[in-house]
């Protein structure tokens, strides 16, 4: 007997990476012939180091580490649901498997991988080096898919779209997640990892990894890293002017720690707040050059691994006052009618530029199309809302979520 698996509704490879957050798990047989069902058991198998996941019958069930099955001998499908042992992600693609065993044999196994967004300065020199490939890769130079990304960020209606209104936070969640399903189209097993800018990170800031900037600001880069090639408006290289002490060493006094921000209030109206500090202290305290200013930002690839951990603070924020619903009015700081706020900061406006709306008062231009679509979730769709980035573990909504998740960040 042998066993079809369909994971996360799909039955391709792209479909194989689970989160925090339960996915769908059909199970069939293949060969079945008329008899009793089949008692099956399902179990994992880790690589060492690799991913660690859990079972249960129902989505909202107790997850435990095996579970029995009764499988049809019909060949009729089973739906169970398996999700990511929180504390125990993923170093590799398909280091963790799912075991089908049956009364007297193994039935069949399926390599997954649990893929969550990681902290930067604790990545092994393996995951770095997938990330890093990736970047270059969508770069390619200057002339690839990443400029896009570079393009969407920028001065004048499009900053008014990203920033100064409490859309902040949903259109950079947004933004993140269309350049990390991009990535992951290049190697599907890389998350954007996020930069802990309240604390020092000697492993980030290093010519291996995201580079070293000299006393000109030019960042310099080890002999095998491929951001040697970074290339943004046709000019080669990143210019990164360090204020001070390396953040490698020390964390810049003036940018609230983590538990200032979760602490700002349990409301977005008072947590968006953070949008100045620490998000915009970030930006200036360490370094001058591109990372500094909104409409050259984007130039630095630095400036995902800062933004990448804005977003998980919002997301800690979420899963600690419970703020996943947007008809919760403390969710989300909606003005007194659904279109008094500027276009793509009201809580369901479609986004910018993904949208493809280019009249006033939205950008004359919408570099990029269609958000990145995913095998393993629906959401949010081709041109997502604001309200689409709220619920993104599928917290109030299982077809809400997003497929991302923080290694520091459980389930509510």
């Amino acid at each position: 007997m042998r066993i079809d698996f369909t994971i996360n509704n799909g039955g391709d490879a792209g479909a194989r990476y689970l989160t925090w957050a339960p996915s769908p798990l059909r199970l069939r047989l293949l060969d079945a012939t008329p008899g009793p069902d089949v008692a099956a058991t399902l179990s994992e198998d880790r690589q060492p180091n690799g991913g660690s996941i859990r079972f249960s019958a129902t989505p909202d069930g107790n997850f435990t580490p095996t579970l029995k099955v009764s499988l049809p001998a019909s060949g009729a499908s089973v739906t169970v649901y398996v999700r990511g042992k929180f504390g125990t992600p993923s170093q590799a693609d398909g280091d963790v498997s799912i075991v089908v065993g049956g009364p007297a044999a193994e039935l069949g196994r399926l390599p997954v991988m649990v893929r969550v967004r990681k902290n930067a300065n604790q990545l092994t020199p393996a995951e770095r080096d997938r990330f890093i490939s990736a970047m270059a890769q969508i770069n390619n130079r200057g002339t690839g898919r990443f400029t896009d990304f570079r393009n969407m960020h920028v001065a004048g209606r499009a900053d008014q779209q990203a920033h100064g209104g409490p859309g902040f936070l949903p259109w950079h969640r947004a933004y993140l997640l269309d350049l990390e399903r991009e990535l992951q189209a290049i190697d599907p097993a890389v998350t954007i990892p996020y930069w802990r800018f309240d604390r020092p990170a000697p492993n980030l800031f290093t010519t291996d990894f995201i580079g070293v900037p000299d006393a000109l600001g030019t960042v310099g880069f080890s002999p095998a890293n491929p951001l040697q090639f970074w290339a943004t408006d046709g000019v080669q290289g990143i210019l990164r002017r360090q204020l001070g002490a390396s953040p490698g060493a020390q964390a810049a006094p003036n940018i609230l720690t983590e538990a200032q921000t979760l602490a700002l209030g349990s409301a977005y109206r008072n947590f968006r707040g953070m949008q100045g500090n620490p998000h915009g202290s970030a930006h200036v305290s360490y370094f001058s050059g591109s990372i500094s200013s909104i409409p050259t930002a984007a130039k630095d690839p630095l400036f995902f691994l800062l933004h990448c951990n804005v977003d998980r603070l919002w997301a800690k924020w979420q899963s600690q006052v419970g703020r996943y619903d947007a008809n919760v009015a403390a969710a989300y700081d909606a003005g007194p009618t659904p279109t008094s706020l500027l276009a793509g900061h009201n809580l369901h406006d479609t986004l910018w530029p993904w949208n493809g709306i280019v009249t006033p008062p939205r950008p004359s231009t919408a570099p990029g199309g269609a958000m990145a679509g995913s095998s393993c979730v629906p959401a949010p769709g081709n041109a997502p809302r604001v309200s689409d980035m709220l619920d993104f573990q599928g917290v109030v909504n299982s077809s809400a979520k997003l497929g991302f998740a923080y290694d520091d960040v459980p389930l509510p």
